[in-house]
């Protein structure tokens, strides 16, 4: 075997034996990072390809456009626009489902056949057959949600008459992957299902013979997006036209952009932070080895073996770490991978989406931990290569002493002598206790991110929308109805106060920046009204007579100051351009929007006073199931309605759908993080009882007990895990800073950068706690110290 092997490959397994607690907790810290960026960026690409697939197949569109009515004839001049490769018209409109059974009826978004763009996939069934009056296919996820198969019937409420719709297939169209039913937060299939019905069907339900309301266009190659777009507006605004629109800004591929944008941050993020203390590891325990085998490192230079050869053994020894780390990581990371598709699989349903980790993902993470590795190395070996045999065989020049503070009466009276030998150990090696605490404190960061997402997501519920909507019901309209249409919800029994709401469809420019979105007009000042206008301190905002309250952020992306005027082109109706001055901002985490009196709303537009959305308050006694199911039958019966919303469903969604993501991250970056603890104070405290050894059974023999030597060898790393909590948490606090404006689109919502002190409590309580078994590992070792054969005398 002997001959076999090169002595020094002999070394290599003796020196692995060794040290082997060391090799696995800096392997595992390795596979931490590998794991994190294997599991995001292989998660991120098996949706994306799916996502482009799906796309590519059924002809997802590059602009969409909504209007009231447009005669088919008009196709002809859309597609003589230059730039536009093919045009689809469709008829697209709001529906109500009300189940049997279900409190709170689904909302339905019913879309023409056929389909030449975002063609349907069928899952199971058949289109339905021409000139078919009450056949549909229904979208996959509303139907998995409510048990819905092919064969069932199922009610529906369109332009105002119901009728029995039989389900003939199962499929999904790329425009409708991720939908929000109307006041809704979060995404919930089982609130919102799409119809796909034959044309004919739904023209004769919303009396739109001959016409169409929504078009949706494919793009030539390298077709500006924008002139494109400025023509479509110019065509359809005669006929309602409320501003066409790129694929980016439509909903559910703005949705699914977000999501997929946010974890492919969070792969970019994550994982160089693990890999970062895995290099400071390996370059505090090499320097720490090198400095032991000091002599044997000579003898090796002396016997003939060059620079070269030595270095490439301790390359070797860190390599074999690191490979060993970046191989449980590659599995790790293929199993979290498939663990978050699955997770997303329940959301987006696409018909191709399969887990896989290519090469090029798998090189990377390899590649990037072995170049840590390679750094902690090559820092770590370098100067006692440069040292000629001779001086290498010397032991290295003893420290000098001197008299400091510690050695002052005062200290001596205040500190035993255990506390002065740790402290007087903390002084002499500063930075050796800098890049221990700096590895500590990224895992606390790490927790403190953890949390971050839940008590964000927990005040975004709980505190600004409970103070925001204080509505217990929302009722959404087809379109914009006159005030005395209120009464009809006010007769209803258990409705207790009815207040209206106008949405106005508006694009605000100022200068070349612009925006589309709502002006909201509320009754009054809106300070008692049932939807408010609160700020991020929770402080309601009274709205002026004249003038508009912005959304903070709208006037950042605008550029525009109070005082200043807003350039505002309405989208409805007579589609006015009027402006509008800036009387105030607010601080808000969702959506951009423009608040305004109602009366002030609708002088600007020259109309009388309307609403296209009813909030309603009930009596507490409705708040029943059964109490509410009966209302909710009687409000989809008036006219006119497309949509029901309850406000305890709303924030039910949101919390279980936030949850479920939020708690499975806390649980792995809390897992990771104590890796990172038990790695940094494991490590630090084997290679500190390497290295004084000598001492620590020199100690015992004078007389010392176990307890008050592990106190000294424990005591320098408790002041490390100390020093690293107060900077862990400030690195949280930065951790957050960049998630909160890296992890979402701040125009969708804004996640407020919040730290409560129970969040720096678990990260201080985890760190102690992993720092504490590190220190039991450790103080078995202590325990089982040999005196004899440490106190011999070193050749």
């Amino acid at each position: 075997m002997s001959r076999v092997f090169h002595p020094l490959d002999r070394k290599l397994v003796r020196d692995l034996s060794k040290m082997k607690g060391q090799v696995v907790t800096i392997a595992l810290v390795v596979a931490c990072g590998v794991a994190a960026f294997v599991a995001m960026r292989s998660a991120h690409a098996s949706l994306l390809d799916a996502r482009n697939a799906f796309y590519a197949d059924r002809y997802f569109g590059d602009v969409f456009a909504t209007l009231r009515r447009a005669p088919n004839v008009l196709r002809d001049r859309l597609e003589a626009i230059d730039g536009v490769a093919l045009v689809d018209t469709r008829i697209v409109a709001g529906g109500v489902m009300p189940l049997e059974g279900v409190a709170e009826p689904p909302t339905a978004t019913v879309v023409s056949l056929p389909l030449s763009l975002n063609q349907v996939h069928l899952r199971s069934g058949r289109l339905p057959a021409s000139r078919s009056r009450d056949e549909a296919v229904v979208s996959d996820a509303f139907a998995i949600a409510r048990d819905i198969g092919v064969g069932d019937v199922v009610p529906l409420i369109l332009g105002g008459i119901r009728k029995d719709v039989h389900i003939v297939g199962i499929g999904l169209s790329p425009e409708h992957i991720l939908m929000l039913a109307p006041g809704q937060l979060a995404m919930d299939p089982g609130r919102q299902g799409v119809l796909f019905m034959d044309r004919g069907a739904v023209e004769a339900a919303l009396r739109l013979e001959g016409a169409f309301n929504s078009v949706s266009l494919r793009l030539q190659n390298d077709a500006p997006a924008h002139d494109v777009i400025d023509r479509v507006d110019a065509v359809l605004a005669p006929y309602g036209g409320i501003g066409a629109i790129t694929r980016d800004k439509q909903l559910s591929n703005s949705l699914l952009s977000q999501e997929l944008d946010q974890l492919g941050n969070m792969a970019t993020q994550v994982p160089p932070l693990f890999l970062l203390v895995a290099a400071l590891l390996l370059h505090v325990v090499l320097s720490r080895i090198v400095q032991l085998q000091r002599s044997q490192i000579a003898t090796l230079k002396a016997l003939g073996y060059g620079n070269r050869q030595i270095g490439f053994f301790y390359a070797k020894l860190a390599a074999t770490i690191v490979s060993l780390g970046a191989a449980l990581g590659l599995m790790l990371g293929a199993w979290l991978g498939a663990s978050m598709v699955s997770m997303y699989s329940s959301f987006f349903r696409f018909p191709t989406l399969e887990s896989h980790v290519d090469v090029r993902t798998a090189m990377i993470a390899v590649g990037v931990s072995v170049a840590a590795g390679a750094f902690g190395t090559f820092t770590a070996v370098r100067k006692v290569l440069a040292l000629p045999p001779a001086e290498a065989m010397r032991p290295p020049a003893p420290d000098t002493y001197r008299r400091g503070v510690l050695d002052m009466g005062f200290a001596r009276k205040i500190l035993g002598g255990s506390a002065r030998m740790v402290l007087r150990e903390v002084q002499r090696r500063p930075l050796r206790v800098f890049a221990s605490s700096f590895g500590i404190a990224i895992a606390v960061g790490i927790l403190v991110v953890g949390r971050f997402f839940g008590d964000a997501m927990t005040w975004m519920v709980d505190v600004n929308l409970h103070e925001t909507q204080r509505w217990d019901v929302q009722v959404a309209f087809r379109e914009p109805l006159p005030l005395s249409s209120l009464g009809n919800l006010r007769l209803l029994p258990g409705v207790h106060r009815v207040e209206g709401l106008r949405s106005v469809p508006v694009r605000v420019s100022s200068g070349s920046r612009h925006r589309s979105l709502a002006i909201l007009g509320y009754p009054g000042d809106g300070t008692t009204a049932l939807q408010r206008v609160v700020g991020s301190d929770n402080r309601t905002v009274a709205l002026p007579e004249q003038g508009a309250v912005l959304t903070r952020l709208l006037g950042d992306l605008l550029h525009v100051h109070i005082g200043d005027e807003l350039d505002v082109q309405v989208l409805e109706g007579a589609r006015r351009r009027v402006s509008v001055p800036v009387a105030g901002f607010v601080e808000e985490p969702f959506g951009l929007q423009v608040h305004m009196r109602s009366s002030a709303l609708h002088a600007l537009l020259g109309q009388e006073p309307s609403v296209n959305a009813a909030l309603l308050q009930l009596d507490p006694q409705v708040a029943g199931a059964t109490s509410a199911r009966g209302l909710d039958e009687r409000i989809t019966a008036l006219p006119d309605v497309v949509g029901v919303a309850h406000m305890a469903n709303v924030v039910e969604t949101f919390k279980k759908q936030s949850e479920q993501t939020i708690l499975a991250m806390s649980i792995v970056l809390t897992i990771f993080a104590m890796t990172i603890v038990v790695g940094v104070v494991y490590n630090n405290a084997r290679v500190a009882l390497s290295m004084r050894e000598r001492d620590l059974a020199s100690l015992r023999v004078l007389g010392f007990t176990r307890g008050e030597i592990s106190a000294i060898l424990l005591g320098e790393l408790a002041i490390q895990v100390l020093l690293a909590i107060p900077l862990g948490l400030l690195f949280g606090r930065f951790f957050v800073h960049a998630m909160s404006t890296g992890a979402t689109d701040p125009e969708m919502y804004r996640l407020p950068e919040i730290v409560l002190p129970s969040n720096f409590a678990f990260a201080a309580t985890v760190t102690l706690a992993g720092a504490f078994v590190s220190a039991l590992l450790v103080r078995r070792k202590l325990d089982k110290l040999d005196l004899i054969s440490v106190l011999k005398t070193r050749e």
